[in-house]
């Protein structure tokens, strides 16, 4: 859409404010509000902003920080009333002096999608988004809605009305919804999205986070994207399917490999099992994360590839015959609390890695890994991520490929929020500790 599009649809659908969307490093949905009217100044010039308070963003001394709307992702929020109806726009951001600001997470993704352009290919992806449904009334007691489990069908409740409301939302942001089912815990939900380009890709997870948010805000249920928000069940993962493109030929596909995937992909794919362990820092990056990448309940801890077996890092899934085209990798580390647009970027900058080095992975491995002996893991090379976040970020700070990706403001800035989390929690006393020493 240009300009004059939107400012038209502004005044049919009788718009009375723009929001301005960006997110900070950690993932945080940020908003600056205009009046309708203004739109057009916007779009021409940009909105000022006071960047100083924002995770990652300038520091006091120079804190304005400037606003650039990204025209293509304008949509009518369908959520708000005829009284307050509004409209959201995602914005990039630019320093003072008119360049885009190497801390901005879309602008970083946007660096490592020009390398991959450059190179001859599109970086395609598909996000997987879990997430849980608690009693709102309970809180701070987590009270799943439900008891049901994987893919349990209910006609209609509460959950499957805000979920189906998302869904129907959806084409309003030209998005496609690809399913919605119950997942394993109870009171687990998850909605998947169509493949696309990965800076559309990113922009479509932060919606559909944004719509959950929108639809439960005056519900009895509240939405939660934390990675493990009980004990004794399965946490939520994001996990991303993702290919490479030349034009309209998916570069990841061969019919005569036995896992139909090309050279292409097992060098993308060896690049992500060798920088797994400082990957983990960027798609798994809270403490909370780490409780979810335990043995057990099926999320992977392994650095390990196969098709049948949930227990790997990265799983190849079966195609269709005549269905090429959808040919992936799916990575399973990656949860819904880390900042998509950073997911991406760090996951394609791991996976070109090892198309230019040639890297070769391990041999596959199907059976289940928590079953497998110490020696047995030896044998198949087979190592684990990082224990914790001060573990995965240890392994950060030595890896050269996702420095570089970051820059110096993105990596310091990261590290820093994460370092502040750790320690706390370092102070925090747990129920756990009062039930145990008390």
């Amino acid at each position: 859409m240009n300009i004059d599009q939107i400012d038209k649809t502004i005044a049919k659908e009788k718009i009375k404010a723009i929001l301005l969307q960006f997110s900070d490093l950690t993932g945080t949905i940020k908003v600056v509000e205009i009046e309708s009217n203004r739109f057009k100044e916007v779009a021409e010039s940009g909105a000022w902003y006071d960047g100083s308070s924002v995770e990652g963003h300038a520091r006091i001394y120079e804190s304005d920080m400037l606003l650039k709307p990204d025209l293509d992702t304008f949509a009518v929020l369908p959520w708000t009333n005829t009284e307050f109806k509004s409209a959201r726009i995602i914005c990039d951001i630019y320093t003072p002096d008119n360049k885009p600001f190497d801390g901005d997470p879309r602008y970083i993704l946007k660096t490592v999608l020009k390398e991959a352009r450059e190179m001859g290919f599109e970086y395609n992806t598909a996000a997987e988004l879990e997430f849980f449904l608690f009693e709102r009334e309970q809180l701070p007691i987590l009270i799943p809605h439900d008891n049901k489990g994987y893919f349990d069908y209910t006609p209609a409740s509460r959950a499957t009305k805000i979920c189906r409301r998302v869904m129907d939302s959806l084409s309003a942001f030209d998005i496609s919804g690809e399913t919605y089912h119950h997942e394993v815990a109870a009171g687990q939900h998850e909605i998947d999205i169509r493949y696309d380009k990965a800076l559309r890709s990113a922009d479509n997870v932060i919606t559909v986070k944004s719509a959950l948010k929108a639809y439960t805000y005056e519900e009895p249920l509240k939405v939660t994207f934390m990675p493990k928000p009980m004990e004794g069940i399965n946490g939520s993962g994001m996990h991303v399917h993702q290919s490479l493109f030349e034009n309209e030929t998916n570069k990841f596909y061969d019919a005569e490999d036995p896992y139909q995937i090309s050279s292409l992909a097992y060098h993308f794919l060896a690049g992500q099992l060798h920088h797994a362990k400082a990957l983990s820092a960027i798609v798994a990056p809270t403490i909370n994360s780490y409780k979810r990448l335990v043995p057990g309940y099926e999320a992977p801890v392994n650095i390990c590839w196969g098709r049948v077996n949930r227990s790997a890092l990265i799983r190849i899934p079966k195609i269709i015959q005549g269905k090429e085209s959808s040919t992936r990798l799916e990575l399973r580390c990656p949860d819904p609390s880390a900042n998509p647009y950073l997911v991406f970027a760090a996951m394609l900058a791991c996976g070109l890695d090892g198309v230019k080095k040639k890297m070769t992975p391990p041999e596959p491995v199907e059976e289940n890994v928590y079953l497998l002996s110490e020696e047995d893991r030896i044998k198949k090379k087979v190592e684990t991520l990082p224990k914790d976040l001060p573990n995965a970020l240890e392994e950060l700070a030595k890896d050269e490929i996702l420095n570089n990706l970051l820059g110096e403001q993105a990596y310091k800035s990261l590290t820093k929020a994460a370092e502040k989390d750790i320690n706390n929690a370092r102070l925090e006393i747990t129920p756990w500790e009062t039930s145990r020493y008390l």
